[in-house]
Parts: structure tokens; C-alpha cells; sequence
């Protein structure tokens, strides 16, 4: 499988390219999954689901599923702290793509998605890991950079480089 990260500010368009590059990559026949970090407690389940009583109940784990789709919830006893590769290693192994959004800190290939309208600074100057630059305003990427420059706006362009350059995102779980 191959894995991509996403990385930015709050409000430069991570989730907006995301969902965009999931059916520009499934049009040319792939199998995408995401990962998607979250900064606060957030809930999947809802009080009085049959799921949600069994978690209340103390469940360590809970899956639901049926003919078209399977989620599992655990529970943690104590706040635990999953890295990206953690939560890489509970995906199907048939999937083609990983999109990655949030872990910015992580040790991922990232495209960093920058939008200086948002004035906040570009990330790219101090991670390593960003390996190309979706941006609204590619003139004010700093020359020298080194990275490919993409249209975040034009997100069948961002899954061809993608396609393109696949061999580099391939993800070896040993390294982790």
C-alpha cells in the first residue's frame, strides 16, 4: 500500500482535498482508505444504539456490521496515545492508497496544503517529510524549495502526480 500524509493549518482545505482525491483515485481503478487524526474526543456511536449500550455497558470492543460496511469502536480504559502507524497497521491490506490527514508531526511523506490567504506560515521551510506543496498561490512558494508545486484546486492533477510518483509512497511497516 502506498500512504500519503496531508498536512496544514486548520482551514487551508486538507478535508476538501481529501475527499476530492478519493474519487480521482478511484476512477483510475484504485482502493482508497483514509486516516484522519482527530484533536478532541469525538463519538461514531449515539445513546440508545444497541453499540452504544454494549460500550456503556463496558465493551472493550464493539463491531457492527452488515452486508455493506463493518466499524469497530474500542474503548480505551486510559487515554492512549496511537501513533500513524498504529493506525495504519489496522487496515485492510488491499487497499491501494492511504490518505493521511492531520498527523503533521509525523514521519510520513506529506503534501503540505498551504493557502497564504490563511496567514498562516508555510510548513515546509521546517518539515522534512513534505515532499510537495498543494497551493492556491504558487508564486508565493519561496524559490529554492525543491518541491514539486500542485494545484489545490485541481485535485486530478494532485491524484496524477500521485499516480506518477506511487514507487515513493510505498509504505514498508518494518521501518515503523
Amino acid at each position: 500500500m502506498k500512504v500519503i500524509g496531508f498536512a496544514g493549518f486548520s482551514g487551508s482545505g486538507k478535508t476538501t482535498l481529501v475527499e476530492m482525491l478519493i474519487p480521482a483515485l478511484k476512477l483510475r481503478g484504485l482502493r482508497v482508505s483514509v486516516v484522519k487524526h482527530a484533536h478532541h474526543q469525538f463519538d461514531i456511536d449515539h445513546s440508545g444504539k444497541d453499540t452504544y449500550r454494549h460500550r456503556e455497558a463496558g465493551a472493550f470492543e464493539v463491531v457492527v456490521a452488515s452486508s455493506r460496511r463493518l466499524a469497530l469502536i474500542r474503548e480505551f480504559e486510559q487515554t492512549a496515545q496511537l501513533t500513524v502507524h498504529h493506525l495504519l497497521a489496522e487496515l485492510y491490506e488491499g487497499v491501494d492508497w492511504v490518505l493521511v490527514e492531520g498527523f503533521k508531526e509525523s514521519d510520513l511523506q506529506k503534501i503540505e496544503v498551504w493557502r497564504p490567504s490563511h496567514g498562516k506560515p508555510p510548513l515546509y521551510d521546517s518539515d522534512d517529510f513534505i515532499v510537495a506543496i498543494a497551493t492556491d498561490a504558487p508564486g508565493q512558494i519561496r524559490p529554492g524549495t525543491l518541491r514539486p508545486v500542485l494545484d489545490v484546486n485541481s485535485p486530478d492533477s494532485v491524484a496524477q502526480w500521485l499516480v506518477d510518483h506511487g514507487d515513493r509512497f510505498e509504505y514498508d511497516p518494518e521501518k515503523h
